[in-house]
């Protein structure tokens, strides 16, 4: 981790340089309820563990600092905050219990696997999400990608993100890092994710490997060919607020879902402008109720029309208030991707599906060793 400056000069240049000129106010559901980011540094006190409470409603996702125009980066501060919460032992993990749970079985050594075969310089990394929701799903992505990386390995784990969000950098350093240097002791230069939030932490902290979404292959070799007569639909993309700035893969997902057939209606807020889902953060465990007003301005931004998302913790999160989607929902299962009774895994079925997910791939390479 590079060092970072002392959380007073942050604050004090937040005050200085934040002009309250109010742009991401209107855009976030956090800051239209607290204030400016200049405000919000001037008002708490960030020496205070009750103080430091605020940076945890922040969803971390970015927006603020993209429409920022003086490329100030809130997020950044409120994440540091975290971090220096956490540092002083004033963290409580209560509020968390679940999703530090949900991370802890998914670096187990019950959930993970490690796939690297013989001349194996490739690996996909589904995240966690992915193979749970969608076991079958992830098995034909693996198979499909490796028609075109024949010698391709699969990593099933957890990336740490949580544990990186809530400032745990310790735990996050320790348990990403050992991810890290296993594929790069293995030979691994690339890793192909499928999960948003995998891609950042990868391509932040990955140092020695290469990191490229599966979304982007997929397209480049033409897969999406076409659905069947009259099952085409006018749909939305809900690009996830993590890879709000990265053009190949919100390029190569229009191009699948146009490849299929449907018909694209741009959101307001999409591309590097997107809006988060509401899970960002972990916002839902500290204030709910902004989780909740996140995934509405979604709604109302889909206007009824189906949404199609790279993020399987946004599908899942926005299918609750307006009809959403995986892409590979629609790649590997076109004829029932819209239907409202689709087949996606809730917990606790999600940790059985993993584990059945793991046999499976182990007699995947087996049978074809």
């Amino acid at each position: 981790m590079m060092s970072r400056p002392p959380l007073a000069s942050a604050l004090e240049r937040m005050r200085e340089d934040c002009t309250d000129c109010g742009a991401c106010l209107t855009n976030c559901a956090f800051l239209s309820q607290h204030g400016t980011p200049g405000t919000i540094a001037a008002r708490f006190d960030f020496t205070s563990p009750q103080g430091r409470q605020i940076a945890y409603q922040c969803s971390l996702c970015g927006l603020c600092a993209a429409v920022c125009p003086e490329k100030l980066d809130p997020g950044a501060l409120f994440l540091d905050i975290r971090r220096r919460h956490v540092e002083d032992g004033d963290f409580e993990s209560k509020p968390y219990r679940s999703i530090l749970r949900y991370e802890s079985l998914g670096g187990s050594a019950l959930f993970t696997q490690y796939v690297v075969p013989p001349g194996c310089d490739t690996v996909l990394f589904p995240g966690c999400t992915l193979p749970g929701t969608r076991p079958a799903v992830t098995l034909e992505l693996y198979r499909q990608l490796r028609r075109i990386v024949p010698s391709l390995g699969i990593v099933l784990a957890c990336c740490g993100k949580p544990s990186h969000d809530l400032g745990r950098t310790a735990h996050f350093q320790a348990a990403f890092g050992t991810i890290r240097d296993r594929l790069v002791e293995h030979g691994v230069r690339t890793v192909l994710t499928a999960c948003p939030n995998c891609t950042t932490i990868f391509s932040q902290y990955g140092q020695g490997l290469t990191v490229q979404t599966v979304y982007q292959p997929l397209h480049l070799h033409g897969l999406a060919k076409g659905v069947a007569a009259g099952a085409s639909r006018a749909v939305s993309i809900h690009d996830p607020c993590p890879g709000r700035d990265d053009v190949r893969t919100q390029a190569a997902v229009r191009g699948i879902v146009t490849g299929l057939g449907h018909t694209l209606v741009e959101l307001r807020h999409s591309r590097r402008l997107t809006m988060c889902c509401g899970e960002g953060g972990t916002v839902g465990c500290a204030a709910p109720e902004l989780s909740d007003q996140w995934a509405d301005r979604r709604r109302r931004e889909a206007d009824a029309r189906v949404l199609v998302t790279c993020c399987a913790g946004c599908a899942g999160r926005l299918n609750r208030v307006t009809p959403t989607v995986h892409v590979l929902d629609l790649l590997f299962r076109p004829l029932v991707a819209f239907h409202r009774n689709l087949p996606v895994a809730r917990a606790p079925f999600t940790y059985v599906n993993r584990l059945l997910l793991k046999r499976r791939i182990k007699g995947e390479r087996l049978n074809n060793a």
